[in-house]
């Protein structure tokens, strides 16, 4: 029986567990910490990733090792891939990890990006300031998700708080500056390669977040055949590029009918969540099939679907298990705010019917603003 390690023990690695049990797979998890969620469904190995011990422990026990999350030091995996087959490879996760690689390789394979600039000291936070304009963003280089490690600046005056905030990470994990963009939709393609080569992806997802962190994903997004295509076609650029195997997420903003590459995740992605009852095969099962050797599963879509999020703490269930296509997610986190402990699925034949199905949903569960943006876009 073949044993999967995965570094990370989030919801990511438990789904990842979950998808893989019909397969006959096993699975062993490497985290930091000892109460991590996928510890209720596989073995667990509490280490840093540092940690070679703990890193030659995990080795020891399993066929092929992939990721829960992308900050894994590339050091690490590197290390580990000397010892076991690692997918994603160890370069594609140090670029993903690394924000001026990452939009560095985006203008190289002729995605458009963002204006951005590397920042060093705060004499270059100003001249970029300056050439990009306002408002823009500077962030973290490295280790920030999820709207953390950011600090935006509306004008000039923001200069010298913004450095104060983030300008001691300078010389450690490094800074970018990026141009603000004024989209009009976030969306996100979720796509899979395998180790021979062979690319797919499911329907271009559109997505809305709330302080940074995702809130609501519709797919199949209501967009132009053209622009489905350009999307699909940066992914796959991408995927060939890093010579990728796995699931990973292309992150775009779309303004004036433009797409612009905001991000790579290197895993699978919770705008994929909707995958695992919206699709003939989930993102996490074909993660697996992918890192495996295994034919990859069909990607097409069952009807269509929403998935929401919960952030902080769960709602109660009954309001979504008492539609026919409400399916749910606990994590089995403890409750903390701004963390994600849960989410929700609903699956409907017609846009109209998932619609009114998020509508009872929201009424019922006191969300109704968290539904709005997507029952907008059904109809």
């Amino acid at each position: 029986m073949t044993t999967v390690g995965i570094l990370g023990g989030g919801q990511l690695a438990r789904m990842m567990a979950l998808a893989g049990a019909p397969l006959g797979l096993r699975f062993r998890v490497l985290d930091n910490v000892a109460d991590a969620c996928a510890g209720q469904f596989a073995p667990m190995i509490v280490g840093d990733y540092t940690d070679q011990a703990a890193l030659a422990q995990f080795a020891a026990q399993v066929d092929v090792a992939t990721f829960d999350f992308e900050n894994v030091p590339a050091e690490s995996a590197q290390w580990l891939s000397e010892r076991v087959p690692v997918f994603p490879n160890p370069r594609a996760l140090a670029v993903a990890q690394d924000r001026l690689a990452e939009k560095t390789l985006f203008r190289t394979l002729g995605i458009p990006v963002p204006g951005f600039a590397d920042i060093g000291s705060r004499a270059q936070l100003e001249a970029a300031v300056a050439e990009l304009g306002t408002p823009c963003i500077l962030k973290t280089r490295r280790l920030g998700y999820d709207g953390k490690g950011q600090f935006r600046i509306k004008s000039a005056a923001d200069i010298d708080a913004a450095w104060d905030a983030l300008g001691a990470q300078a010389m450690t994990v490094g800074l970018i500056l990026e141009g603000f963009v004024h989209f009009q939709r976030e969306l996100s393609v979720v796509a899979v390669r395998g180790r021979g080569g062979e690319f797919r992806a499911w329907p271009l997802t559109e997505n809305w977040h709330v302080d940074g962190v995702l809130s609501a994903s519709l797919a199949p997004a209501r967009v132009e055949d053209a622009l489905q295509a350009t999307a699909l076609a940066h992914a796959r650029k991408l995927a060939e590029a890093l010579d990728y195997v796995g699931v990973f997420a292309l992150e775009l903003f779309c303004r004036d009918g433009e797409l612009l590459a905001n991000e790579l995740a290197p895993r699978v992605h919770n705008s994929g969540h909707w995958t695992i009852e919206g699709s003939e095969t989930s993102q996490f099962q074909n993660h697996l099939r992918a890192v495996l050797g295994l034919p990859l599963g069909d990607t097409r879509m069952v009807g269509t679907a929403c998935m929401l999020n919960w952030i902080g703490t769960m709602p109660d269930a009954n309001a979504v298990l008492g539609e026919p296509g409400g399916h749910w997610h606990d994590y089995g986190k403890a409750p903390r705010d701004g963390r994600k402990v849960g989410h929700a699925t609903l699956r409907a034949d017609s846009a109209e019917e998932l619609a009114m199905a998020l509508q009872r949903v929201g009424v019922a569960l006191d969300r109704e603003g968290q539904v709005a943006p997507v029952v907008a876009a059904l109809r």
